[in-house]
C-alpha cells in the first residue's frame, strides 16, 4: 500500500479533496494512505510562527528553514522505521513540468511526501537540503502549494491498481503510452441536437473502431498540440530506422 503524507498550513483544504470520490475510494480499498499534516505543529513560541520577513526586504513573508525541515526530518524518520523509502515533493513553479510519464514513474513508489509552500516562497536553505524534486503543474503562480500537490496525487493515485473500476480506461487517457491526446468519445443518447457519433461505432467492428480511435487521436493532437504532434512523428521515424 502506497503511504502519502502532506505537510501544509490548511490541512482542511487537502482533507476535503482526498475524502472525495476516486481518492476516498482508493483509500477505503486499503491501496492507499493519506496523512496531513498542519506545518504548525512543528513551529515554535507563543504564536506558533512559521514565516517571516525576507532578508534584503521586499514584499511578502518566506517561511522559515525550521519547521520545514524539522517536519521533514520527523516524517522521513518515522517512514524509515515502518520500512519506506521516503521521498519528498516540493510543487513550485521553478519544477519540472509535471507530466503522464513522470505520474507513472511516481506511482510505482510506496511513499511520498508532499511539502506545500505559502505566501511569497521558502527558504532555499530548505530546498536545498530536504527536497528531493520540484514539480511544477504549469507556468502560473497560485496560493500555495496544496492545488499542485492534489493534482499530482489525484494523477498519481489513479494509476493504482484496484482503484480505477476499469483500469483500461487510464491505460487509453492522453498521453499514458504516447503523447497523443485522447480521442472523441460519445455514449447514448445516438442523436443529440441534431449531432450523431460517426457511424463506426455501432457496427460491432472492433478493429475498424480502434482504427477510427487512432485516427482520432493523431487528428486531434495535430490540431491542438502541434508540440506533441512533432514528438509523435518523431517516435514514428524511430521506429521505421530501428
Amino acid at each position: 500500500m502506497m503511504l502519502i503524507e502532506v505537510v501544509t498550513l490548511f490541512p482542511e483544504m487537502v482533507d476535503v479533496v482526498l475524502k472525495t470520490s476516486i481518492l476516498e475510494r482508493a483509500e477505503k480499498f486499503s491501496k492507499v494512505e493519506y496523512r496531513v499534516h498542519n506545518l504548525r505543529k512543528w513551529a515554535k513560541g507563543k504564536h506558533l510562527t512559521v514565516d517571516d520577513v525576507p532578508f534584503g526586504g521586499g514584499a511578502g513573508m518566506v517561511l522559515k528553514p525550521e519547521p520545514l525541515c524539522n517536519a521533514v526530518d520527523e516524517l522521513k524518520q518515522q517512514a524509515f522505521k515502518s520500512g519506506y523509502e521516503p521521498y519528498v515533493i516540493f510543487p513550485s513553479p521553478d519544477g519540472v513540468l509535471f507530466s503522464q510519464e513522470r505520474a507513472i514513474q511516481l506511482a510505482k513508489r510506496k511513499y511520498l511526501l508532499f511539502i506545500c509552500g505559502r505566501y511569497k516562497g521558502v527558504d532555499e536553505r530548505f530546498r536545498q537540503t530536504r527536497v528531493d524534486e520540484e514539480i511544477s503543474i504549469g507556468d502560473y503562480v497560485l496560493s500555495g502549494g496544496e492545488l499542485p500537490a492534489l493534482t499530482i496525487i489525484d494523477a498519481i493515485v489513479r494509476l493504482q491498481e484496484g482503484v480505477l473500476t476499469d483500469f483500461e480506461s487510464a491505460t487509453v487517457d492522453s498521453f499514458y503510452q504516447t503523447p497523443l491526446l485522447d480521442c472523441a468519445w460519445y455514449t447514448r443518447p445516438w442523436e443529440f441536437e441534431g449531432l450523431t457519433p460517426p457511424e463506426v461505432l455501432k457496427s460491432g467492428n472492433h478493429k475498424q473502431i480502434d482504427e477510427w480511435r487512432q485516427k482520432s487521436r493523431e487528428e486531434k493532437t495535430k490540431a491542438r498540440r502541434p508540440d506533441l504532434w512533432e514528438k509523435w512523428l518523431e517516435l514514428q521515424n524511430k521506429k521505421e530506422e530501428d
